[in-house]
């Protein structure tokens, strides 16, 4: 995976799973990491971790909490005072609440973390990434996508709750900004690029140890041969994110994941997404009420 030059990467949710393993390919591969996390324990064990399996790491850690919006114009303008950022890897996210949970702003707890988080750290760090000579803001996607449609009439699901729905929604959220930001971004002549990636259908069970932060309990033997045959590990679902993150040949608006069969395993790809999730009427109207309720809105 050629890298043009030894970038800073910023990576939200790098205290475990994909996140920390995309962190630590990223080290390896030599550019500067900075694990944004909403945990100070956490986020130091993480780069101890990173430190032990990477020698001369060059890996920090700031405090941001995406499910506060305090937390995350705080933690952006701490980035930004530290020096410029290259790229954001927004791996960061809440999976299947089983009850309806909302963040420190009110907001139902898997669209608000998932998706308006990061609309507000996108929006506070765009001008930081415009300063590099190759910012990139890569969103994580989800094979999820394909079976919801956004309901921007009560995005909070205060009316009916499903917390699988709600994740797959806050996922296609997530990858309708980040594809009409793209666009945005191409039709102002930014040198920023907006890219989708996901992980495939990965297991932290199959996942390499990496002790303390990763211990995977792993299923009985004969289980676990057959999760390999659909699935894999942690570590094998970051590589489509550590590519779409740092490899100079990616475009903004690829969407990159596991290139084998229903984009579960293999090596990384473009693959395609469903057409809902290019549509320009529903990205609109999400931008909108994304900015309304984050007071924020990305400078293009």
């Amino acid at each position: 995976m050629p890298a043009d030059r030894r970038l800073r990467v910023v990576v939200t949710g790098a205290t475990a799973g994909l996140g920390y393993f995309a962190a630590e390919r990223l080290a390896a591969l030599g550019h500067q990491v900075v694990l944004a996390a909403r945990s100070p324990e956490r986020a130091v064990r993480a780069a101890d971790t990173v430190r032990d399996r990477v020698p001369g790491a060059d890996v920090s850690t700031v405090d941001l909490d995406l499910a506060d919006l305090s937390s995350v114009r705080s933690g952006a303008d701490a980035l930004t005072a530290a020096g410029g950022v290259d790229a954001l890897l927004a791996n960061a996210g809440v999976v299947g609440s089983r009850r309806r949970q909302t963040t420190a702003d009110g907001f139902e707890l898997q669209f608000g973390t998932n998706h308006l988080g990061h609309f507000a750290l996108v929006s506070h760090l765009l001008p930081a990434l415009a300063e590099s000579p190759r910012g990139r803001v890569v969103h994580l996607g989800s094979i999820s996508h394909r079976f919801v449609r956004l309901d921007l009439d009560d995005p909070m699901m205060v009316s009916s709750y499903s917390g699988a729905v709600a994740y797959a929604r806050s996922k296609l959220a997530v990858m309708t900004f980040g594809l009409e930001l793209d666009r945005r971004l191409r039709a102002a002549g930014s040198s920023v690029s907006s890219v989708i990636a996901h992980p495939g259908l990965s297991w932290e069970s199959l996942s390499d140890p990496r002790p303390p932060v990763v211990e995977p309990r792993r299923p009985p033997a004969v289980v676990t041969s057959a999760m390999h045959a659909f699935s894999q590990g942690k570590e094998a679902g970051a590589e489509p994110l550590v590519h779409a993150t740092v490899d100079p040949g990616v475009r903004g608006g690829e969407y990159w994941g596991p290139s084998g069969w229903f984009q579960l395993t293999g090596p990384p790809a473009v693959v395609p997404t469903k057409k809902h999730a290019r549509d320009r009427a529903s990205a609109e109207r999400l931008w909108a009420v994304s900015a309304e309720l984050t007071h924020t809105d990305p400078v293009l």
